[in-house]
């Protein structure tokens, strides 16, 4: 277009142009506009080319997948054969303490099985032993019921002299109650009289039938027997009946 425009400029007003520093200045300005476009093309091919390089790296750098970044923990490698003695070491330990357990149930019912025996045999006869000692009560009367003036024999000639069927009478029972309260011993069988040792009323051992004073005794003290008392292996199977004291 600035061809076309000097093209219709006079000759006159070329030289004129040519001539005058602006217009030298003017012409090199329209000369460089007139080679900027293959410059410019140039430069933009180059632009362009480098455009699309950048995008084809920027596409290629999408498609990778992104590193993963160094774990800080290191995974540990299980190994089947740490795992299998570890296994068994639970078990070894699960085993022994079933085994300490029976070991000591057993224990417990040999214990158990000891003072069920024990128990049995002390006080198997205690249904015997409560029927006999009616029969030892019976025996002690008839003893008790003899005075001791009729067993004892007196040096003066005047005085009566005790029956000697009486006195061996009366011999041969003491002998055979003797024999009897030993042998009911050896199989755990006692009797006890509170009032001879003058004991304090127990209610677990004795059984009161009737309280009166006594100057001479302590109040709650055994004053007297009505029955005495029988005891089997350390257990009361018949308690004393006793009076006991009550001065207050």
């Amino acid at each position: 277009m600035l061809q076309r425009s000097l093209r219709f400029v006079s000759p006159l007003s070329r030289e004129q142009l040519r001539s005058s520093p602006r217009a030298s200045t003017f012409a090199a300005r329209a000369s460089a506009r007139i080679q900027q476009p293959s410059t410019f093309i140039h430069t933009s091919s180059r632009l362009y080319a480098a455009v699309e390089e950048a995008k084809a790296e920027g596409k290629a750098s999408s498609d990778i997948p992104p590193t993963a970044e160094p774990s800080s923990q290191t995974p540990v490698e299980e190994n089947p054969l740490q795992e299998k003695l570890e296994s068994q070491g639970r078990e070894i330990i699960d085993l022994k303490d079933k085994y300490l357990r029976s070991v000591a149930d057993f224990r417990n019912l040999q214990e158990r099985t000891k003072r069920d025996i024990s128990t049995a045999r002390d006080f198997a006869i205690t249904g015997f032993a409560k029927d006999l000692v009616d029969s030892v009560d019976n025996l002690d009367r008839a003893l008790s019921t003899v005075p001791a003036e009729a067993l004892v024999t007196s040096d003066s000639s005047d005085a009566p002299q005790p029956n000697k069927d009486l006195v061996s009478l009366h011999g041969g029972l003491k002998m055979t109650e003797g024999i009897l309260m030993q042998t009911l011993a050896k199989h755990g069988l006692e009797r006890y009289d509170p009032a001879e040792k003058g004991d304090k009323f127990d209610p677990n051992l004795h059984e009161a039938n009737f309280m009166a004073p006594s100057k001479d005794k302590e109040d709650g003290t055994v004053l007297t027997t009505i029955q005495k008392g029988f005891i089997l292996n350390g257990r009361v199977i018949r308690a004393a009946k006793v009076g006991v004291v009550k001065n207050s």
